[in-house]
């Protein structure tokens, strides 16, 4: 592992790092207006949602690493107070990156990207039709953590309305996360598109208890078929196989066969059942892996005794 210190190097390679490690990153696609009524519109990937009571969503138009300007958004909002923050989506990625560049003060960048300014009901930036999730917003604070090149403005929003559109709901009224297609920011170049095969589900720990991976035995934790993820959803179940269970996963058609195919070779038999209980877990069969983990560690104990 290299150690890098924060302060033996310049703050713009610092800003390098830290975009290329804390990822991927949601995006406020931000439109803000000013006092003389000239909208603003631009992408901002230090931004996330911190409560719901009250809503706060906060979002950072950083000072420039290179040259220490403000942005037109910062600007904006010390006069309007307000602004519409954008869902970012794949189908509307470019035109988006367009408006990254920095362009005089005073562009409309709804024009000069393409994009179709909306009238807000409750602030006066404009919302962008083409996103599929639209949040108008007031500002109950600006923090300006420096005055120095690359520091951070924190701009705390609260929620006043939200657009969504018909077509990424499910029928249960939520926003389906599938029809969204949404897009975040990585380092450099790069960004992820959340869809498809990008798209996985995890099955959260019980409220009150989880036996840990602490729990399993030591030829579990330490097995060369078993990966990391694969000891965390065993340690996210609420409660381990009985004995009596295990006992009766000993006698089952697949116990007896993989001790059939290995000739009784009870070190074969256990690596063919981390091996087997690995595919379980990938196919979501995790009280099953564990009970044939436990299985297999029974025939182990059996032996020695």
């Amino acid at each position: 592992m290299r150690t890098i210190d924060p302060f033996d190097i310049h703050h713009h390679q610092l800003q390098r790092i830290l975009l290329s490690a804390v990822l991927p990153r949601p995006i406020a696609f931000a439109s803000t207006i000013d006092k003389a009524g000239n909208p603003n519109l631009s992408p901002f990937s230090c931004f996330n949602t911190f409560g719901v009571n009250p809503s706060t969503l906060i979002f950072s138009p950083s000072r420039s690493s290179r040259n220490n300007e403000l942005k037109d958004t910062f600007l904006n909002l010390k006069e309007v107070p307000e602004v519409v923050l954008n869902l970012v989506t794949y189908s509307m990625i470019e035109q988006v990156n367009l408006t990254s560049t920095e362009f005089p003060h005073g562009v409309n960048e709804f024009y000069k990207a393409g994009f179709t300014p909306v009238p807000s009901e409750k602030v006066r930036p404009f919302r962008v039709k083409e996103s599929p999730v639209q949040m108008e917003c007031k500002i109950r604070d600006i923090i300006e953590t420096s005055k120095h090149a690359g520091a951070a403005n924190l701009v705390i929003c609260e929620v006043l309305l939200i657009h969504v559109s018909e077509k990424v709901l499910d029928r249960n009224g939520d926003v389906d996360i599938r029809r969204l297609d949404a897009v975040g920011r990585m380092g450099g170049d790069f960004y992820v598109r959340a869809s498809g095969k990008a798209l996985f589900s995890l099955s959260r720990p019980s409220y009150k208890s989880a036996i840990g991976v602490d729990s399993l035995p030591e030829n579990v934790q330490m097995s060369r078929f078993l990966t990391g993820n694969d000891l965390g959803r065993l340690g996210t179940l609420n409660q381990a196989p009985t004995t009596h269970e295990i006992l009766k996963y000993i006698d089952s058609e697949e116990f007896r066969n993989l001790c059939i195919e290995h000739a009784g070779n009870k070190i074969e038999i256990v690596d063919a059942a981390h091996a087997l209980a690995h595919t379980k877990i990938e196919n979501g069969l995790v009280i099953q892996a564990l009970s044939l983990l436990l299985a297999a560690e029974q025939l182990l104990d059996d032996a020695e005794n």
